[in-house]
């Protein structure tokens, strides 16, 4: 048995440090984002209960009524509480070792010529998983607090070569000042350079696990099995159904709960998606986030990717609001793009029609001065 340490520290050299030494005592890290409000640090200490907190000034505190991880336990992470409660999700030294070696073998990281930037938040895997990747693989990282434009674009400039962002935080930088982009959180865009990877992943993958660079088939990390639908009956290539995934970087369950796993270790995702002929993998999306309008399914993100290359349209989400005739009708929630005439509802409609069905096309239309987003700018369409 080990002693869960919450780290509530900013990001830098010291974060690196922190994480060395509690693993060397034996002992597992559950990374606590300072930038929350203290209510609601407190509401993630008390869903992973650890028994001390390492917190700016360096100092190791113990905490009451901590609960002890098991041996070979690394890491608890706290997913983001979107919808409920958080939960802890426990990776193993065994989960964190299998993820970096896989990534630096599909990225071909070569620790003496390759620098990792982690400039995500380090509470979310995005952010941790670079870090504690190059612990294990003994490959140089700089940390930095927060994302900056200017202060990511002055780390390439002396000598990171490798770097994980989200989609907004892309569009701040040059991405050929970088030899290789993974991209993940919200959508990824479709004219991305070529050294920008897309990957799908969780917290419950330990970081993205299928690579897809542009123009080319989305490739799975080595040891990691994918099917669609249930792993004892997959459905046929082309069919929707449930992505399921097995491999060692998985997590080991999660903290006080049941574990979710399927017979012969396979982790239902709660992605829906396709496989294809070829074995490629299609990710539809959540399975929560499926508009289902009279009948016909309508996934988001194909009909908001179409609606954020208006002129007129800063930032758009799709979702699906309750309607007697329809089941649900779709709404786009748009965020006007300053200086430009307001779009109307036959306007964007239009602009669907032209490239989807027409039941995906918005039948309303609300403005918002913005949408409410988690830290890695995935939309929290719960709150719309």
């Amino acid at each position: 048995m080990g002693l869960l340490v919450a780290l509530a520290l900013p990001g830098g050299p010291s974060y690196e440090a922190a994480i060395r030494r509690v693993w060397d005592a034996g002992n597992a890290i559950a990374p606590i984002d300072v930038r929350l409000p203290e209510a609601e640090q407190a509401r993630v200490m008390a869903a992973i209960r650890p028994g001390a907190v390492i917190e700016a000034d360096g100092e190791q505190r113990s905490l009451p009524d901590g609960v002890p991880v098991e041996t070979g336990d690394a890491v608890v992470i706290a997913t983001s509480g979107t919808a409920g409660e958080p939960k802890g999700v426990i990776h193993t030294h065994g989960s964190v070792q299998a993820s970096a070696e896989a990534i630096g073998t599909a990225l071909a990281v070569d620790p003496t010529t390759d620098r990792w930037l982690a400039c995500l938040p380090l509470a979310h895997i995005g952010g941790l998983a670079v870090v504690l990747r190059s612990i294990v693989t003994e490959t140089p990282v700089e940390i930095h607090d927060r994302f900056d434009a200017a202060a990511t674009i002055d780390a390439a400039s002396r000598g990171a070569t490798l770097v994980s962002l989200v989609t907004r935080a892309l569009n701040q930088v040059p991405a050929d000042a970088f030899r290789t982009v993974l991209i993940g959180g919200a959508a990824s865009p479709t004219d991305r350079p070529a050294n920008v990877i897309a990957t799908y992943g969780m917290t419950e993958t330990g970081s993205g696990v299928v690579y897809q660079a542009p123009g080319e088939r989305p490739v799975p990390l080595d040891g990691l099995s994918i099917t669609v639908g249930p792993p004892n009956d997959p459905v046929s290539p082309g069919t929707e159904g449930e992505i399921h995934l097995r491999g060692p970087m998985l997590f080991r369950g999660y903290r006080f709960r049941d574990t979710p796993f399927a017979d012969g270790g396979w982790f239902p995702t709660g992605d829906l998606g396709t496989m294809t002929e070829d074995g490629s993998l299609v990710v539809a999306g959540r399975r929560g986030d499926v508009i289902v309008t009279g009948g016909e399914k309508v996934w988001p993100e194909p009909v908001e990717r179409l609606l954020a290359g208006r002129e007129d349209v800063a930032e758009v989400a799709l979702i699906g609001r309750p309607d007697p005739d329809w089941g649900h009708r779709v709404v786009a929630v748009v965020v006007p793009a300053d200086g430009q005439p307001r779009p109307s509802l036959d306007d964007l409609r239009d602009t669907v029609q032209g490239q989807l069905p027409v039941w995906a096309a918005p039948k309303e239309l609300e403005f918002r001065d913005a949408l409410p987003k988690t830290s890695l700018g995935k939309v929290r369409r719960t709150l719309l």
